[in-house]
């Protein structure tokens, strides 16, 4: 703890500027979190194979239920759109589902790159600070009185290497967090794009089931 409050004490104004920057990142890094691996998380084989099983025994309104009863993640939306609009033929089923995707996609792929930008801040307000460190060094080596040199040629160094620390290590923590969710996210969107596949043909399956034993009742009468 006293390394953390002599390292802001020596590093001057910008690292207080860095702190602000940090604290909007990890904000940042937690919403997303949750919105990924909590909100929107989800055994998408499992709750598609329930909507499998309930369309293909005739229950269509048993598979909005389950749409229903997860109200939150993603999939069951999408699902829930193409159920919704199962009577009105494959195109609005398609249209339904694309206006779907649209909606929800953001709120899973929103602001994760932000964290690059957060990163390339962090970094250059940690340079900016080395350079006014180098200064006030430079500036005691060529003003200062003799007594006062080695003094102020220290803080000026420390400045320096407290602000590039902080700056680097706040970029380091946004790339590492932007690699983790970006693998969450990537993963979250292929089992949504799978998931609304999935649902169009399992319902083009019962539909053309459907139509078939009508065609074969008529043809029997």
């Amino acid at each position: 703890m006293n390394f953390i409050v002599n390292m802001f004490r020596q590093g001057g104004p910008l690292m207080f500027v860095n702190l602000c920057v940090l604290v909007f990142a990890l904000a940042l890094i937690a919403e997303r979190l949750y919105m990924l691996y909590f909100r929107h998380r989800m055994d998408h084989k499992a709750f598609l194979a329930e909507i499998e099983k309930a369309l293909l025994a005739g229950n269509l309104d048993k598979a909005k239920r389950l749409c229903v009863s997860l109200p939150k993640p993603a999939l069951p939306r999408i699902v829930q759109a193409a159920l919704v609009n199962v009577r009105l033929g494959p195109a609005a089923i398609t249209a339904a589902v694309e206006e779907t995707m649209l909606e929800v996609m953001p709120s899973v792929t929103k602001r994760t790159a932000l964290l690059w930008a957060i990163a390339n801040v962090a970094t250059l307000i940690g340079l900016v600070g080395t350079v006014f460190g180098l200064i006030r060094a430079f500036a005691a080596v060529g003003l200062a009185a003799p007594e006062q040199r080695a003094m102020l040629l220290t803080k000026g160094i420390a400045e320096a290497m407290n602000n590039t620390a902080f700056g680097l290590s706040i970029a380091l923590v946004c790339i590492l967090a932007h690699m983790l969710l970006s693998v969450l996210t990537k993963n979250l969107v292929e089992g949504l794009e799978h998931g609304s596949v999935r649902v169009q043909n399992l319902l083009a399956k019962v539909q053309a089931e459907k139509a078939l034993r009508t065609s074969g009742v008529e043809a029997q009468q």
